[in-house]
């Protein structure tokens, strides 16, 4: 069955994103339809269920358009969600936290919080501003709140690019410090401040550098390895067989950042050519498309991917 929904007195470019970024969101949430766009129509061709779902989707689309002038990702996901609900196919996508509701920007993000809630182990790979962490905190937080986990464990390899914990002044506490601040971030974005500073000392959250995990069994816990690319292959390993019974674990990171020597291949790297296919551990992929940070920031990855 073929539809062809006109997009007359519609700026077309408006309405399917920069970069095609909706009509590329549209396409991941109707994979088994051909969608394109011409001069004045949107179309799609596929089964008559989906194409049915699809028209609802691009009619409330339309109207929202008349109503902002433009389409965000997030106005695509969100039509989504709603149509699938009102025809008995709705899908959980809100992440409810002390401090706000947190929304998938993307069809990225939402595969992202599926493959957490469905798998053991998620890895979470793509570039800076994807919201990798972000999310993984936020269902952290979630857990932790509806009593599915005792405790968040969140953690990070003490690397960074030219300098060295030698190099910072006082305690070796005093120097990882730094290292772990966009965790903390996160938590006191989704918390209030007094219920991270209570957690932390009841030890019902811990932020801790990677070299703290060894010897470890973290059972009943989510935990968070950020910046998992700066890990080599042994501590990978080591953080991997850390873990107990009933835990959930996020592994984030950027293969294309890695502050190791040259002659150290990354963990992340190595896991993601190993363990993909391995029941109970998802992989999803970010790209550029899924950056939600200021608008450069795009501009600036796609400048860099064309300089490499």
């Amino acid at each position: 069955m073929k539809i062809e929904i006109s997009l007359k007195d519609i700026d077309i470019q408006k309405f399917i994103g920069y970069n095609d970024t909706n009509l590329k969101s549209l396409r991941k949430f109707f994979p088994n339809l051909k969608i394109w766009t011409d001069d004045l129509n949107i179309v799609a061709e596929g089964s008559e269920e989906d194409i049915y779902e699809f028209e609802m989707v691009i009619k409330m689309l339309i109207n929202s358009y008349y109503k902002l002038n433009k389409i965000e990702e997030i106005d695509v996901i969100e039509t989504v969600q709603k149509t699938r609900k009102k025809i008995g196919k709705s899908e959980t996508c809100e992440i409810i936290t002390p401090k706000k509701k947190v929304i998938p920007h993307t069809s990225n993000q939402l595969r992202y919080i599926k493959a957490i809630e469905e798998n053991d182990i998620v890895f979470g790979i793509g570039p800076a501003g994807t919201g990798k962490t972000f999310l993984a905190v936020a269902m952290a937080v979630k857990y932790l709140k509806e009593e599915r986990v005792e405790r968040i464990i969140l953690t990070r390899p003490a690397v960074e690019a030219g300098e060295s914990l030698g190099y910072l002044p006082g305690t070796f506490e005093e120097k990882i410090s730094p290292y772990l601040t966009p965790l903390y971030d996160a938590l006191y974005n989704l918390l209030p401040p007094d219920k991270v500073q209570k957690s932390i000392e009841s030890r019902i959250i811990e932020i801790v550098p990677l070299a703290y995990m060894r010897g470890r069994t973290l059972s009943e816990a989510f935990i968070i390895l950020d910046e998992a690319q700066n890990t080599t292959n042994g501590q990978m390993k080591m953080f991997l067989t850390r873990i107990g019974m009933r835990s959930k674990v996020v592994i984030t990171g950027d293969i294309t950042q890695i502050d190791l020597p040259k002659h150290r291949e990354s963990g992340l790297v190595v896991a993601r050519r190993i363990l993909k296919g391995i029941p109970g551990i998802e992989f999803v992929e970010f790209n550029k498309e899924d950056v939600v940070r200021h608008p450069l920031v795009r501009l600036i990855i796609e400048a860099y991917e064309k300089y490499s």
